[in-house]
């Protein structure tokens, strides 16, 4: 028996019922609306003939398959934000007509640059978590293994800071920042990594920390000597390590600073919680940049601002440049760097000259 539209008493809501090749549906249409329940009668219809006589596979969704994805397990926020994005463009089209073509759509319509993004850009937003689930639905039956072409990455100068310049740059800092600059370039730490520690996972006395990576790995790092110095000066020793300073103004008194228990959580989704105190950090150590000048939305005078060339992950390159510089190890900066494979740490080899070795040993408070 064909489906056909019925209702429910006590409900304006209409159902689908009958038969399709055996199977028996009971089932709402989501609507009151008879041309829309029309429509999602033909829809499901095609839907259940097509699944009896091909299969399951021809109808999945890409919906259906980013559901069953984030029920299989747990997922970070990133990959939750870049799987929304996705849902939200490519809904319930079936699993087998997302193509490269779709792909270099998909491109266009989530990324803010479209097809002239970077990319790594293409391959972090859309293609990495496109790929999660074509794959995962792959391996249950539901769609063919993806093949898509991976767009070109362009190869960046790799940047770090020699010890005078880590100098010049923690000198420049805010107060508050100081520390927390110290501590990324002796442990090699991530942003992320840094702004969530907290003092339970600090052992001074031990010169240890923990702190968990972007996978969700617990990490133990060792602390050099300037480290430790640096931490140890910061107070209370409770909750998050690092925290902003804020300033306001209160009755009486112009302007004052205030302690705040946290950075910003993005959900490790982005970054720039230091972002104006390391322009200008950046800007009174002399190191690189360019000022930006431009005319704000409704306003009639330029503003100016510092761009510095370096961002704060140039830090974890100087921690790697340096701990090879000093033990000439890969498999124990891959450890103690935290990185996943030896290949990702080979580009650091050599990067920095021995000369500067009783530099670095000195700013780090290493002995021989």
């Amino acid at each position: 028996m064909p489906l056909k539209l019925v209702t429910r008493k006590n409900s304006q809501t209409l159902y689908i019922r009958g038969t399709v090749r055996g199977q028996s549906i009971y089932e709402s249409t989501g609507t009151t609306v008879l041309q829309q329940a029309e429509a999602y009668r033909a829809k499901r219809e095609a839907e259940l003939w097509a699944e009896s006589v091909y299969g399951k596979r021809a109808t999945v969704t890409f919906a259906h398959a980013v559901a069953a994805y984030l029920e299989a397990e747990e997922r970070s926020e990133t990959t939750r934000t870049h799987l929304s994005r996705l849902l939200r463009y490519f809904g319930t089209i079936k699993l087998d007509n997302i193509g490269q073509n779709e792909l270099d759509e998909a491109y266009k319509a989530i990324l803010t640059k479209g097809s002239q993004a970077t990319g790594a850009t293409k391959i972090r937003a859309v293609l990495t978590p496109l790929r999660a689930i074509l794959e995962f639905a792959a391996i249950r039956g539901w769609c063919n293994k993806p093949a898509f072409q991976r767009p070109k990455v362009q190869q960046v100068r790799m940047q770090f800071l020699r010890p005078a310049e880590a100098t010049a740059l923690v000198d420049a800092a805010a107060e508050h920042l100081k520390p927390l600059l110290i501590f990324l370039i002796g442990t090699g730490a991530r942003m992320s990594e840094a702004l969530e520690l907290e003092w339970k996972d600090v052992d001074l006395k031990g010169h240890r920390a923990v702190v968990w990576q972007k996978q969700g790995d617990e990490r133990h790092i060792d602390l050099p000597p300037v480290v430790v110095d640096a931490l140890a000066d910061i107070t209370p020793k409770t909750g998050r390590v690092f925290r902003p300073t804020r300033r306001y103004a209160r009755p009486g008194i112009v302007r004052s600073n205030d302690i705040g228990r946290a950075y910003y959580d993005t959900g490790r989704t982005g970054g720039g919680q230091i972002k104006k105190a390391w322009a200008t950090a950046n800007r009174k150590a002399n190191l690189p940049g360019h000022t930006r000048v431009w005319i704000p939305k409704g306003a009639t005078k330029p503003k100016t601002q510092f761009v510095p060339e370096l961002t704060p992950h140039c830090l974890r390159h100087t921690f790697a440049t340096w701990h090879y510089c000093l033990h000439k190890d890969l498999i124990r900066l891959k450890e103690d760097g935290g990185w996943r494979t030896i290949t990702m740490v080979t580009r650091y080899a050599k990067k920095m000259p021995d000369e500067y070795r009783r530099e670095i040993m000195e700013w780090l408070g290493i002995n021989e």
